[in-house]
């Protein structure tokens, strides 16, 4: 049930809705379409890449991804088709670049989706393969390895690749460049028939814990995949379709749970006007007003009420008023007396000797000089 085809104009193809389309767009078909090198005979190498979209849109549906890992390997469209395309074509317009001319060529891939309804897969298993890319999965051979090894495991009727999907969308994180790291691709396949016990294996309780612990489960069929296929077990996914999961859920009532107050009835549509004249009063301008109030209390009380010197005299007894006055009259008088005293200087602060020839230097002043007025320290000259 997986189409693979080669590229060709307008090339009509078919695939299932729910199985697994690959579509191949291959370098050697669109070297003809680009000229070759100036010397004949030569083998043309160009690098090509490919673009691919939906007629009249920029990107692709949602159902189909594109992968090419290097302009000198081949296009890869894949994916799993909807049932919401059933009976619609779907046109991809896809267009190589030839990155040495910088030539284009542009051909059409007409998808066809048919409906599954004949082929009911219930039993869905996806596998995490840890040392495959997603382009070396979709090869025609090594997908086949792998669904080979799938049914001896499976021993189903029918088998089909659902879906294959990179583990980088996933969330997934590139590996590093070292010891030829991959990055892993999920691959999901149904069946007719319920799982085998091989596959039940992880959900046994210790290979649970030993994956709570990151260690390896113990599966007894992983050595039919181990010479070729790493699988991640403890990221396997079983999905039984038949066991119809009911989503109505009793509701025990107990803490925390509040009690039934009947049908919900939202406001009406057309909402009656509300005036905020009384709530702006309320948060502004009474607040306002009182504070204005206090201002001008705490004024009245700083500015007006203040007492002055002449009420102080009013209050104070008459003796103590002379008493204050003699004191300053006295006070007033001693720096009188102490401007005109007359004081010579001290002879501390005269030279004595002549700071070059050593000899006794005479004072600078006569004794008659009036020396009332000169400051008791004399600066140095």
């Amino acid at each position: 049930y997986t189409i693979l085809s080669k590229v060709h104009s307008d090339r009509n193809v078919y695939p299932s809705a729910g199985v697994l389309f690959v579509h191949v767009l291959e370098r050697e078909y669109f070297k003809g379409e680009f000229p070759p090198y100036p010397k004949p005979g030569e083998i043309s190498n160009d690098p090509i890449t490919f673009n691919t979209n939906l007629m009249g849109y920029p990107d692709r549906p949602g159902w189909l991804r594109y992968i090419q890992r290097t302009p000198y390997s081949d296009g890869v469209l894949y994916g799993s088709p909807t049932v919401e395309n059933v009976g619609k074509p779907t046109i991809i317009e896809i267009t190589a670049y030839n990155r040495r001319t910088f030539e284009t060529a542009r051909h059409n891939l007409i998808i066809n989706i048919m409906s599954a309804e004949d082929f009911p897969l219930p039993y869905q298993a996806e596998f995490f393969i840890r040392n495959m890319n997603v382009e070396e999965m979709l090869a025609s051979e090594v997908l086949g390895d792998f669904l080979g090894a799938v049914k001896n495991v499976w021993q189903p009727e029918r088998l089909n690749a659902i879906n294959i999907t990179s583990a980088l969308d996933r969330g997934g994180r590139v590996p590093l460049p070292i010891n030829d790291m991959k990055e892993g691709v999920y691959v999901m396949v149904g069946a007719d028939v319920p799982f085998s016990s091989c596959l039940r294996e992880v959900e046994n309780p210790q290979n649970q814990l030993r994956c709570s612990q990151e260690m390896e489960p113990v599966i007894t069929c992983d050595k039919k995949f181990r010479t070729q296929f790493h699988i991640d077990w403890c990221k396997i996914s079983l999905v039984d379709n038949t066991k119809q999961v009911s989503t109505f859920q009793e509701v025990i009532r107990g803490e925390g749970i509040l009690p039934d107050g009947g049908e919900y009835k939202p406001p009406s549509d057309t909402l009656k006007s509300r005036d905020y004249y009384s709530d702006f009063l309320i948060t502004l301008a009474v607040p306002s007003a009182i504070a204005l109030v206090l201002f001008l209390i705490l004024a009245y009380i700083m500015c007006c009420r203040r007492e002055g010197v002449e009420k102080r005299n009013m209050q104070t007894p008459d003796i103590q008023l002379v008493h204050h006055s003699a004191i300053q009259k006295s006070t007033k008088e001693l720096r009188d007396m102490s401007k005109n005293r007359e004081i010579a200087w001290p002879l501390s602060t005269l030279p004595v000797f002549h700071p070059v020839t050593g000899e006794i230097v005479p004072p600078l002043h006569t004794d008659a000089y009036d020396n009332t007025s000169m400051p008791l320290m004399q600066t140095q000259q």
